[in-house]
């Protein structure tokens, strides 16, 4: 089953094309990477798809609806999306935080299922002890992991993550890519713009690559992806195939 569906989708900056003829499919359930250079567009991408910015072209379809022609409130119950930076602004205790992000399914005023839902959602995350901090007191990466939280909260069907492990150590990164896995096996699509290619083959099962403002797939068979992912980053890199694992590493 289709959970995403993107058409002939582009985009420009003051004239300048960022993307150009993007289509691809997304299972429900799948986790999908986004990967590239810096300044290839995975980000406009992903607000592409989140319906953030305005297609000059192209379509976006989400669980066989036009995102163009979706209300706020139905678009919160089928997307979730985590932005590259965020700031806080408030000194509000984490699970305030994380309970506004059922405001989609909110009505006045949350309940007690809504701060269940926000208590549940810190705990899958591994910050449950974190609930009553101020938010602004946290370190960078502690705010992301209340940022991922919120989103599990609202409970959608898509989660679309903008370098979700950006501030993390390596033990939160396994942690979150696991649990993104344990989503995706459970039915919610992941798709997320991840800088590490070892990461993204390891946990990931689509990749899509952006290069020149077009999207790029791997090669059929792993003897292709050294050359590939050399194209892709423009510098040399080589490849070990580790069984079922491929690592990337500088040639």
């Amino acid at each position: 089953m289709t959970a995403l569906s993107i058409k002939d989708l582009a985009w420009q900056y003051r004239g300048r094309p960022i993307l150009r003829d993007i289509s691809f499919n997304v299972a429900r359930g799948s986790f999908t990477t986004i990967l590239g250079r810096n300044g290839s567009g995975k980000s406009t991408l992903l607000r592409c798809v989140a319906g953030l910015v305005p297609l000059p072209a192209g379509t976006v379809w989400v669980a066989g609806q036009d995102l163009s022609q979706t209300g706020v409130a139905a678009r919160a119950r089928l997307l979730g999306y985590l932005p590259q930076f965020h700031a806080p602004v408030f000194p509000f205790p984490v699970r305030e935080v994380v309970v506004t992000g059922r405001a989609g399914r909110v009505f006045l005023t949350p309940s007690a299922t809504d701060y269940q839902q926000a208590q549940e959602a810190l705990a899958a995350v591994g910050i449950a002890h974190l609930a009553d901090r101020p938010y602004t007191e946290l370190s960078g990466g502690e705010r992301q992991l209340v940022m991922i939280a919120r989103i599990l909260a609202q409970a959608p069907q898509i989660i679309l993550l903008d370098e979700p492990l950006a501030h993390l150590d390596l033990c939160n990164q396994v942690h979150l890519l696991r649990l993104l896995q344990i989503l995706a096996s459970q039915g919610t699509t992941i798709v997320a713009v991840l800088h590490d290619p070892t990461l993204a083959l390891s946990y990931g099962n689509q990749h899509i690559f952006l290069k020149d403002g077009r999207s790029h797939w791997l090669p059929a068979t792993r003897n292709g992806y050294a050359a590939f992912l050399s194209d892709i980053y423009g510098t040399p890199l080589r490849v070990m195939i580790d069984g079922s694992r491929t690592i990337v590493l500088p040639a």
